[in-house]
Parts: C-alpha cells; structure tokens; sequence
C-alpha cells in the first residue's frame, strides 16, 4: 500500500514558515516567490497552524482590511489536521476531500517533516495509475 512517505521522497521535505506576528503582505509575497499555497504558522518557536491562499482569499481579500493590518496568526487555519508519512495515500486523499483541505502537514514524532498538497497526491494517484496500465498492457501483450 503507498504511503505519504513516497510522495514527500518525490516532491522533497522542505517546510516554509512564517512568524504569527507577520503581515498578510509577507506571507504571500512568500508564496509567490517560492510557488506554493501554504506557509506553516509559528509562534514562540511552536506551529501553531498554517496559512493558506484560501484563508487569504476568504478572510483578506473579500472581508477588506488592508494586507498591512492584518497579521498572519488572524487568519491562519488552526489546529492542524496531520498526517503520519505511514499514512496511506487513499486515506490522505480522504481527508483531505471531507475536510475539505488542500495542504495537510506531515508529522512525524512530533515534528513537521514536509507538507503534502492535494495535487501532490493527485499527481502520485496519476502516475501510479499510468504505471499500472503500463504493467498490465505489457502482461497483455506478451501472452
């Protein structure tokens, strides 16, 4: 069965943080310059939740105050939905689709070891797949 582990040993382990106290502004300027849709959220050296281009978009951008005055820990999601890299990757894919949530950390003895986006899994799910045909085609055509 394929497990988290195998998306973050494709995608890489890295983790962007942002500081609570941060503005809004810098946490998309973040994003935007690293290309992705979620910063992990940290106050007093602890994660305390992650923000992403959703909550931006929902509390931010229609509820208008300016990027300048509000801080990142006012919108950031909180607590965190995790997952282990055992977990596997349908029940990842799960979650993600009943929460509704489309960055989810992964935790491992306590600590945060990558971040898994719903299009991560979906590309593993698709290569996993054409892979599978590929097997099976060739099973097919050799007999």
């Amino acid at each position: 069965m394929n497990q988290v582990s195998e998306i973050l040993g494709d995608k890489g382990r890295d983790v962007i943080r942002i500081d609570a106290d941060a503005s809004v502004l810098e946490a998309v300027k973040q994003m935007v310059e690293a290309n992705i849709g979620s910063l992990l959220v940290m106050k007093g050296g602890e994660i305390t939740g992650i923000v992403t281009e959703r909550d931006y978009l929902r509390r931010v951008a229609l509820e208008g105050p300016t990027d300048e005055e509000v801080t990142v820990g006012e919108i950031m999601s909180s607590p965190l939905i995790v997952v282990t890299p055992e977990t596997p990757i349908d029940e990842c894919m799960a979650l993600m689709t009943d929460r509704r949530i489309r960055h989810v950390p992964v935790v491992d003895g306590g600590e945060v070891v990558g971040i898994v986006s719903i299009g991560d899994v979906v590309k593993f799910k698709s290569k996993k797949q054409s892979f599978d045909i590929q097997y099976l085609t060739d099973y097919i055509t050799a007999g």
